[in-house]
């Protein structure tokens, strides 16, 4: 039953009286949904709406901590204290004391463990956090990062900036709105007003899409052709499998595409609600 540790995770704490109210008016998700077991799967955008990082808010007592990539971790404290004003929270890198676990497959979260449900499908299992010390004593993982992205990259599941580019994509190419990252009833959050427009007004052009590879496997941003037109961009991919970002005009159209060398072949999965390519 696999479970992993990811290194390239980090943990952001927001702690105070103020804490649930603090980030419901910034992020994309209703915060108040995090509780035992439950975890919200949420964005944090630009005010034009544009993706800035993404990540799991689960509850622990009197804090909420985010599950985040590392590498924004940094940002994320900076950029969430700018909006403290009066708010009674506090917001620190919690990288240091917590290390982030994924498990699936039927795999059972260890003791000791703050675990919660991976929000965005069943299949995708869990994510827990862990004080970074028990990790290789009483908490042991039997799988590698390799394991959970092809896992991942299989489900069609983005990973933050190695498939969405800050401040450039569109929330719903993501895709949050199939995957839960999105709540359309809790009210106003930064960069809301692009997200709803984009919705409502069907002007989404371009989506996030599974695919499979065959031949060597294209470097990230390597464009998609077909027919020698560009029709997209490639994105993360491993083992035969990635993720690229195509125009849905195209995906009807059928017809062979190609990336650096390599054939793709798009693969909706059945959670994707994609009209276009019906």
């Amino acid at each position: 039953m696999p479970i992993t540790l990811l290194t390239g995770r980090g943990v952001v704490e927001v702690a105070g009286p103020d804490r649930v109210g603090f980030l419901q008016g910034l992020v994309s998700n209703d915060v108040t949904a995090a509780g035992p077991g439950q975890a919200v799967w949420a964005a944090l955008l630009t005010p034009q709406g544009k993706w800035l990082a993404d990540f799991f808010i689960l509850a622990e007592d009197e804090r909420l901590l985010l599950d985040a990539e590392a590498a924004q971790v940094p940002m994320l404290v900076q950029r969430l204290s700018r909006f403290k004003l009066r708010a009674k929270v506090t917001l620190r890198d919690a990288c240091s004391d917590l290390s982030v676990l994924a498990g699936w497959g039927g795999a059972i979260p260890p003791a000791g463990t703050l675990a919660a449900r991976d929000p965005r499908l069943p299949e995708a299992g869990w994510r827990a956090l862990v004080a970074t010390h028990l990790v290789g004593g009483s908490v042991l993982t039997d799988a590698t990062e390799a394991d959970y992205d092809l896992h991942r990259l299989r489900l069609g599941l983005p990973d933050g900036s190695r498939d969405l580019l800050p401040e450039k994509s569109v929330l719903l190419e993501g895709p949050f709105d199939e995957l839960g990252g999105v709540s359309w009833t809790k009210g106003c959050y930064m960069g809301q007003e692009l997200t709803a427009r984009t919705k409502y007004r069907g002007l989404l052009k371009r989506r996030i899409i599974p695919v499979t590879v065959e031949g060597g496997l294209p470097p990230a941003g390597t464009p998609v052709l077909r027919d020698g037109v560009e029709v997209g961009e490639m994105r993360s991919a491993r083992d035969g499998h990635g993720l690229a970002l195509l125009r849905l005009d195209i995906l009807a159209a059928g017809g062979t595409l190609s990336a650096g060398g390599a054939v793709l072949t798009p693969r909706v999965p059945g959670w994707m609600n994609l009209p276009s390519a019906a």
